[in-house]
């Protein structure tokens, strides 16, 4: 952890340091949106889910390890409210075709036509991914994201959640056949 940052941490545990807050809030910011963005719940708000983590942060500083790394730490509870999100919501168990927009159709279609050659398709092809990943649980989405969206290790995906290798294979190949059987139930 940077010298500041154990400043700014050790000052709002001590007195509750407003400036500390803020200075925290300001250099952790970054760290917190983007894991935020890479599993914000269908039509949940990316600053409303970035508060929610930051008031647990808040809340559960004390029982920060000063030994380990702060920004694993917040990771493993930015994702951890996340799954909160994911799983509190109420979500339908089925995407059906009159959900999609009209580029999300046209890559589904091209999909079904030709899957080797997703990855030409760009941002149709990931904006399905992401609505039909809606479908899954909250910890299958997880894996699905952390393993290929953003091509974590397993040994990473290990220290973030918490989870066993064995755990994460398992997780990854059911989810990756339950977003098969969404998108071919879009045929």
């Amino acid at each position: 952890m940077m010298p500041r940052l154990e400043e700014d941490v050790a000052a709002w545990l001590r007195e509750h340091d407003e400036a500390a807050a803020r200075r925290l809030i300001d250099a952790l910011y970054p760290q917190v949106i983007r894991i935020v963005r890479n599993h914000l719940p269908f039509r949940l708000d990316e600053e409303d889910l970035a508060q929610e983590v930051f008031a647990q942060f808040f809340r559960t500083l004390e029982r920060y390890d000063p030994t380990r790394p702060l920004e694993n730490w917040l990771s493993r509870l930015a994702l951890n409210v996340c799954l909160k999100a994911l799983r509190s919501r109420q979500r339908r168990p089925e995407l059906r075709w009159s959900d999609l927009s009209e580029d999300e159709r046209r890559a589904a279609d091209a999909l079904h036509q030709s899957p080797d050659d997703a990855p030409a398709f760009g941002s149709e092809t990931k904006a399905l991914l992401h609505r039909a990943m809606g479908g899954l649980s909250a910890e299958d989405r997880l894996v699905i994201t952390l393993l290929h969206l953003e091509e974590k290790s397993l040994q990473e995906i290990q220290s973030l959640t918490g989870w066993s290798s064995v755990l994460i294979r398992m997780r990854a190949y059911r989810a990756r056949r339950k977003l098969h059987r969404l998108l071919q139930g879009l045929a």
